[in-house]
């Protein structure tokens, strides 16, 4: 254990917390002390085992007043969405939380938001969201940013197949498997993609500019086939495209724009035509930046299957807030985004290759 170590308790063992798991445990400077078991069955079996690893002599437990009592230094909060009643009572026991639960800046839990604000003031306590996107990419172009002395506009545009990305419980509520023509399809992108709101606050935090108004727009397609997706099958007619773009207004010019558009199968009406995998990142001012990020599997890569290739997707969800781990626990308390850290550092994971 390095001379300064964290100790850690990681929340939820889903797909994004086993990757989390795997990283605290190869971390030098942090120390995994504890696991919150979310469904019965994992409760009492060890972590390790949970992650798909060889024991390592922490049992994962639902016993919140049992981890808490740890006093743990940061919690690694996993699960796919934010339970206000929950990070709420983390952060009064003085615990720091860094979350992928859908959350940067906290603006789309309404009431929630100042909650969490009150009980990290009484707990002296933090909070801080991200992922790969929103998240990482956001702090990526705000890098970027930094090369100009004016900003006209910032663009994080994300395109991506993901024909092979088999998970219904978030692609559902943002239109996909929806009749093309079914009322209730407009606005479930805006409502299932409002996280990249919070993305677009947080772009704008940077610039250190007030939006006038975030709006969103959104765009279908529709499969010409019956598209087996593995678990589901999304129908002739139904939704196989989204496109939606959220967008950051001051004085009637859109300043930020984080777009998405995600497309499955080859039968999509209109045949969006996708220039790879990845984001594509525009700081237009003085100079022009221009970014291109793709993923590519590191040449040890053993994958046989395309859930072998999806933990690629929840390494990086799961990495930026572990990375910002330090930088959260010395934080003033309150919500925090990147705009009030210092730059995250990727320390401790140099291979010894």
């Amino acid at each position: 254990m390095s001379a300064e170590s964290y100790r850690v308790v990681q929340w939820t063992t889903g797909n994004v917390g086993k990757s989390s798991v795997k990283a605290l445990l190869a971390h030098p400077g942090l120390e995994l002390v504890g696991c919150y078991a979310w469904s019965p069955d994992k409760a009492g079996k060890d972590v390790g085992e949970l992650a798909g690893l060889d024991p390592v002599g922490v049992t994962a437990t639902d016993d919140v007043k049992a981890l808490l009592a740890l006093e743990p230094d940061c919690v690694v909060y996993n699960p796919m969405w934010i339970d206000v009643a929950e990070l709420e009572q983390i952060l009064a026991s003085g615990a720091n939380v860094v979350t992928t639960a859908s959350f940067i800046t906290g603006h789309n839990l309404d009431a929630g938001r100042a909650r969490l604000e009150e009980a990290a003031r009484r707990g002296g306590s933090t909070l801080f969201g991200s992922g790969v996107s929103p998240g990482f990419a956001q702090l990526l172009a705000i890098v970027a940013a930094n090369a100009c002395d004016r900003v006209d506009k910032v663009t994080i545009a994300e395109q991506a197949d993901t024909t092979f990305y088999d998970s219904p419980a978030t692609e559902r509520p943002v239109g996909f498997g929806t009749a093309i023509d079914d009322p209730a399809l407009e606005g479930m992108a805006e409502k299932g993609t409002a996280v990249f709101a919070e993305a677009v606050r947080l772009l704008a935090d940077s610039l250190g500019t007030e939006l006038d108004e975030i709006r969103c727009v959104a765009e279908y397609a529709q499969t010409t086939e019956d598209l087996d997706l593995g678990s589901w099958t999304i129908e002739k007619g139904c939704v196989a495209g989204v496109f939606v773009s959220w967008q950051g207004i001051v004085a009637g010019r859109t300043v930020v724009d984080v777009n998405v558009r995600w497309r499955k199968g080859q039968t999509l009406d209109p045949d969006w035509k996708l220039d790879g995998d990845g984001w594509k990142i525009t700081v237009d001012g003085r100079p022009t930046v221009n970014m291109n990020v793709g993923f590519l599997p590191p040449p040890d890569f053993v994958g046989e299957t395309i859930a072998d290739f999806m933990v690629l997707g929840h390494i990086m969800t799961a990495m930026p807030p572990i990375h910002a781990i330090p930088a959260v626990v010395q934080a003033r308390a309150g919500l925090v985004t990147y705009t009030d850290l210092p730059l995250t550092l990727p320390r401790g994971i140099l291979s010894a290759r």
